[in-house]
Parts: structure tokens; sequence; C-alpha cells
């Protein structure tokens, strides 16, 4: 460790200047452990200890835009610049999950968690998977056969975290939140099950402005930061676009002021998943496990496709020589009708002659017979080893389904459809006949094959006047029957693979008429599950799950609505690079508690540099804003809790970047200006005590559920909103480069990492007691 013994004076004591490999663009601290991810500008994360031992990295191989941890710092969620959000495993940056949530590049990620266990405090809805009761350990993703471990990116078996991550049934109820910069904002359940999904250009706040309704609303807005609630009650949302002005009457939409641009806050309802945590975990528990084992079933049967077509080439690129032969000797027969007449004891045909003796041999037919035998046990193995037990769980998981499905007072507000539930879960056990025909057919075929290769082997040896004494007995019954249906057709394949053309199985009239009786007795509705191939009812049952659980993320989206949009500050260029910060604070204001519900318990602060091109009059500030939460509340009973600060840097100083931190602090980046290129000069952070800043009351109308630009230039101009910060009087550490953001800060460990221009990486104790302030073995 590297200490600064030096300057032991100074507030903030550095434990490291270390180099970076490439300039970081992205970094956050784990909020459990002492590792800090960044992000290179080449687009690879970099996971170091506090030691600054590196860890691993890893490339997604495409542009990373954001970045955040799970909140038990277990996974590591990256948005890319292609709409995907991907989670990694923090032991190993191994890809967990992938999900194409966006069109375009996911610019923001926050995942928040409750703060009560599922089943606290004796809640009768306290969740319990029974999986485990009656089936064992879930079945993994079946490799490709001939592939090392981690060829394919799938788990090994003695790596246990991919089912860590989807076994949520002991984690706290959380919520992944990715915006992107067309203004869509997602939201999964444990960063797994998609749950919801809203744009902020369909949100809108309508008011009665002089006797007419005038509805406001975002255009070409970009979402620049997201920021849950610890109640998972409200989401903030900062944004850059367009406010326009709607009449309703006219319905003309004109420019909202003088057609400025600017960043726009909001406050967005998500009180559905506080009111219904304990129902969305069960339906997200169970959901998430079920995408699990369809991309079992669905590997398992890619896997087997490929097995069996291996074998079959083969057969076939030995026995196909046969018609040839028979053509070039100017015969007219089949192989089909060569073989009868050899299997009734004709006269062996020169062709024939030919191919048994010379083309194929013993040592061809010994090796055709093994591969065909090897395929069939290895689609036995994967039947019953993924693909079956797979399709089992899944059938007990949607029953599990259906029974909550039919609490309708429950979970019918989150948009389980009992009449969805029930159809999925027929597919489902629809599957599970087709697994066990697959299975009697594979069977059947494999033992047909095996025996038609023994009666070949003998002939062989026949012809070659060998003694054939040792070999294996064959049925002449079987070896008929394999020429008319498997010597030139494949069922097993049929079964395995799904054509573009829907491929109907033949089935006996009477055996469809008996299954037309089962449908009148009940139980199943589906009479025609037997002409379908298992390729096809999986993909019948990989749809019915889509659609029955979309219905809880239309559900779920539709009732998170807008509460109340806020205008921060104009600027005519994109603010992307702003720095901005939004927390939560513990309030233990008694005026604000009085009218806040229970679960009120934190007050929210959003702070940001206010671009010197927003007011003439303003100029190298930073902005606070606090209560704005809870703000549309309380402007219809009369009053406003929201309030707001400025902050003025001093001259020769500019922010780099900012970032609010625990017990209602913040922690500044301060470059100097007077350096004569970018990485020279000096910077300072400091850290300000948010609390003991003079707040002051913003007006807002009672009538009017926005803030008007003019009005908040007004509030920016007003001399007692401005506070002047002072260097001396503050917590300053001089850093000897010139900075750059971005700023990470751990709360939790309570240190931050600074920078630098220079491709360096400094890590300073924020802590006064620098006893905190210990090595991370």
């Amino acid at each position: 460790m590297e200490t600064d013994e030096v300057e032991q004076g100074l507030p903030f004591q550095l434990q490291f200047d270390k180099p970076v490999p490439a300039q970081i663009k992205i970094a956050e601290w784990n909020p459990e452990k002492d590792l800090l991810a960044m992000v290179t500008e080449d687009s690879k994360i970099l996971l170091h200890r506090f030691n600054w031992q590196r860890l691993w990295t890893i490339s997604p191989g495409r542009c990373i835009t954001s970045l955040c941890w799970r909140p038990d710092g277990k996974a590591i969620a990256v948005g890319l610049e292609d709409g995907t959000v991907s989670l990694h495993d923090v032991e190993n940056g191994k890809l967990l999950r992938s999900m194409k949530s966006h069109t375009v590049a996911v610019v923001c990620l926050n995942w928040e968690e409750d703060g009560q266990l599922i089943g606290d405090s004796g809640n009768i809805l306290a969740y319990e998977d029974r999986t485990s009761r009656f089936f064992p350990p879930a079945p993994r993703v079946p490799r490709m056969p001939g592939l090392v471990s981690g060829d394919t990116g799938f788990m090994d078996d003695s790596e246990d975290s991919f089912g860590e991550l989807s076994n949520s049934s002991h984690q706290r109820f959380n919520i992944l939140c990715s915006g992107d910069k067309d203004g869509s904002i997602c939201f999964s359940i444990f960063g797994m099950f998609p749950i919801g999904k809203i744009n902020i250009h369909e949100f809108s706040v309508s008011t009665l402005l002089m006797d007419n309704q005038v509805t406001y609303r975002l255009l070409n807005a970009s979402i620049c930061k997201v920021a849950l609630s610890k109640d998972l009650c409200h989401l903030i949302v900062t944004c850059s676009g367009e406010l326009v002005e709607e009449s309703v009457e006219s319905r003309d939409r004109h420019i909202f002021g003088h057609g400025l641009l600017g960043l726009h806050s909001l406050v967005l309802d998500t009180s559905i998943f506080w009111k219904r945590k304990n129902e969305l975990h069960q339906v997200a528990q169970q959901a998430s496990n079920i995408e699990d084992l369809t991309e079992v079933i669905r590997a398992s049967l890619s896997v087997m496709c490929k097995q069996w077509s291996d074998a079959m080439h083969m057969f076939h690129e030995k026995f196909d020589s046969l018609s040839s032969l028979i053509i070039d000797h100017g015969l007219d027969s089949s192989p089909q009708e060569e073989f009868l007449s050899l299997l009734c004891g004709a006269r062996t045909s020169p062709p024939l002659h030919q191919f048994l003796v010379s083309s194929l041999g013993e040592v061809g037919l010994k090796r055709v017979s093994k591969a065909v035998s090897n395929a069939g046990k290895e689609l036995q193995f994967i039947v019953l080893d993924h693909l079956q037990p797979a399709a089992e769980i899944i059938g007990f998981r949607m029953g599990e389904l259906r029974g909550l499905s039919r609490w309708r007072t429950r979970y019918k507000v989150i948009g389980l459809d009992e009449r969805l539930i029930d159809n999925a879960t027929e597919k489902a056990g629809m599957l599970l006949v087709q697994v066990e025909r697959f299975m009697m057919i594979l069977s059947s075929a494999v033992q047909q094959f095996s025996n038609f290769f023994s009666w070949l082997l003998k002939c062989i040896k026949l012809l070659m006047s060998e003694t054939s004494d040792q070999l294996l007995p064959f049925n002449s019954e079987l070896v008929i029957i394999f020429l008319r249906f498997l010597y030139d057709q494949d069922p097993v394949r049929q079964l395995l693979e799904l054509s573009e053309v829907d491929h109907n199985i033949e089935i006996e009239l009477e055996t469809m008429q008996k299954i037309k009786e089962l449908v009148q007795l009940g139980g199943f509705s589906d009479s025609e599950y037997l002409q379908r191939t298992m390729a096809k009812e999986f993909q019948q049952m990989e749809s019915s799950f889509k659609e029955a659980f979309a219905m809880p993320f239309t559900t779920v989206s539709e009732k998170i609505l807008c509460e109340d949009l806020l205008p921060m500050f104009p600027c005519p260029s994109s603010p992307f690079n702003v720095p901005m910060s939004i927390s939560y604070y513990k309030d233990i204001s008694q005026a604000v508690s009085t009218y806040q519900t229970c679960q009120h318990r934190f007050i929210d602060y959003i702070a940001f540099k206010v671009p010197d091109e927003s007011f003439s009059d303003v100029a190298n500030c930073i902005g606070i804003a606090r209560g704005f939460m809870h703000d549309s509340s309380s402007v219809k009973k009369g009053y406003t809790s929201l309030e707001a600060v400025l902050l003025s840097v001093p001259d020769g100083y500019h922010c780099v970047d900012l970032s609010l931190y625990k017990e209602s602090q913040m922690v500044l980046l301060l470059n100097e200006t007077t350096s004569t290129s970018e990485s020279s000069g000096s910077a300072h952070m400091l850290v300000v005590q948010v609390t003991d800043l003079p707040f002051v009351s913003v007006p807002r109308s009672t009538n009017l559920n926005y803030w008007k630009l003019h009005e908040l230039k007004n509030f920016y101009l007003f001399e007692d909103s401005i506070t002047y910060l002072q260097m001396e009087n503050e917590k300053v550490r001089s850093i000897p480069h010139s900075a750059i953001a971005p700023l990470a800060v751990s709360a939790s460990r309570g240190v931050a990492c600074v920078f630098a221009a220079r491709k360096r990486a400094l890590v300073y104790i924020l802590e006064e007691d620098e006893d905190e302030a210990t090595d991370a073995e």
C-alpha cells in the first residue's frame, strides 16, 4: 500500500496512485465488496480489488455505454450501444444472461432493492420455492460434443453462480431499471424477468390555464439518469429534450417557452412494485426459471439434431454409393429391392456384391454402426439428463403459476391471466407427451439400425467366405420394416428439426378418434398434438409462454404513471456530459413527515452542474434540488416541499464531476482553469455537507403541475438562493494531476477514485478516521 506520509495533515489519505492501461470512461464501486469495475475507452471491463489487484478483464465486443452493480454485489449489469443489457458474474466476468430490452444505446442503469426480505414480519405471502422438494437441481445446457469447457460459453458443472442468479427466492426483491437515448425505460425483476417498459414521450402533464386545458409533453427526449426510490414507489428520471405545449381545444402544438431545449426531471409513480412486490416476486421467480429451462430444451434439441444428423450423414454417405453402382450396371432396381432380394435368398447382384465387399466392407459397416449407436446413446442421455427433467420442472412451475392465477384478487391486478396460464400449462404437458413419444421412436429406430447392420455384417462375412458363428442374431421382419420405413426416411430427425414448412405426422383415424373422445372428458383441449413434431410442440409452448408473460409486462407498464414534470435548466446543446447525481437520504424533517405516507422515509436529492450557456447571469454553478419526489402531492395540498440551492464554484475552478455521498454529503471534483493544457495543472476534491446548505423553498403554483423555465431562471437569480463555495472552509484535497470524469465514490467503503488525464487512478480515503482505512486482502 502506498501511503501519503508527507501530507498526513490533509483530510483525505492517498492510498494508491496507479497507472491504468487506457482512459476510463465509466467506473463503479461494488456496493458490498472492495471491488472497482472500470470501463475503458475501447469498451473493456476491468475489475480491480481495493489493493489494485486486477481480477479479470472482459470485452463484450460492442461499445459499453453504462454500468451498475446488483445491490448484493454478486453480479454486474452492462448496458451496450445496441440496446442489450448483459449480466456478468462478479467472480470471473462470465456472461450470465443477456436481454435485448432496447433498440438503441442503453445510457443509464439503476438497480435498487427493497429494504425488506420477502416474508418478513410473518407476511402471509411468504414465498418458498417448492421445486427443490420434488425435483433434483435443474439441468444445465448440454455441451456440443467435441468441445471443452468454456468453448461455447456454457457454465461448468462446478460453477453455481448462474444457479444462484436464477434462484432469487432468498433475495430481497429488486428492480433493474435501464434507460436509452430514445426515451424508453425498461424494468426487470432481479435483472432477469422483464416486467415493464415505458417511454417518457407518452407522458404528459395537464393543467387548467385561462379556462383552457393545456397539456405539456416532451419531444425528442433522451434519458440521462434514472434513480428508483428506496421503497420502489417512485422513479426520478432526468432527460434532455424539448418541452412542448398542446392545446386540447385546437390541437395545435407549439414549442414551450422560447424554443429552449434543456434538462428536465420527471417523477414516475412506480408504487405497483411496492404494493405487489410479493406477487411480482413469485411470478418473476417462476417465469425466470421457466425461461432458463426453456433455453435448456432449445439447446438440447439443437445438440440432438446435430448429433443425429452427423450420424445419418455418415450412413447416407456410405450407402448412397449403392444407387450409383446399380445405375452403372444398367439395372433399374432400387437399393431396397436389392437388399430384399438378398434377404429372400436370391443370388447377389453384381452391384450389391461390389458394394458390400468393396465399397462398404466390414470396416466401413462397423464404423457406420458405431456412429449410429453412439448417436442414439447420446440422444437418450441428453433426453434423460437435460430435456426431460427441464420439461418436467417447467410443467411443475406452470402448475404453480396456474394456482396463483386463480387467486384473482391478488394476481389479476398484475396481469396474471388465468386463461393464458392454463393454455401455457397445457402446452408444457403436451411437450412431455412428445418427449415420451420421441424416446419410443428413437429406441425403435436405433434397434432397427442395429438389426440391419447385424444382418449386413453376416452377409459380408458369407460373401467373404468367413465364419459368422460369433455374430449377433438378426430379425428378418425388422430388416424388412427398416428397408420400408427407415432406409430413406428419418423419423427421428423429423421430430427434432423445426422446418419452415409444417409437416403433419400421419396418425391413424382410430387413434385420432380416441384422442377426441378424451378431449370431451376434459383435462386438455388440444386434439392435434400427435400430428406435430417435438420441435413444433416446443415452438408452440414457447409462444404460449411469451403470450402469458406478456400480460403482466403490459399490465404493469400501464400502471407506471407520470406524477410531475420539472424543467431544470435550458441548454441548447445536449446535456449528456453534464455532471449529475441523484440519491436518497433519510428524511428527518418533521414538517415533511406530517403529510407523507409511512413508506416515504427518504427524501430525494438531485445535484447537477448548471451549464454556463443556460443563463447569461448564472455561471460556474452547481444546483441541488430536494423534495421533488413528494412535491406533486404537496402542491395539491396547498404547499410545496420542493427546495433548492445554487452553489457557486470559486473563480479559477470548474466542476469536472460530482457525486452525492452518504450522510447527506456531496463529493466535488474541481479542476483549475488556469492550466495551459488538459493533462497539466492540478485538481481539488472536496466534500460538502449538503444538509448544511441554505435551501430555500421553491414557489410553484397550486394550479399548475409544472415549473416554467422563466420561473426557474428567476429562482436561480434570486440572491438568497446562491451560496458561494469557500475552498478554505471545506474538506479539500489537492490532487497533483488534472482530473477527468468519472469520479467513482463508494459509500460503503468510504473511498473515492479519481482518474487523471495522464492515465492514472488515485484512490483516496474519504473518512476522517484513518484507522478505518485498512487493506483489503
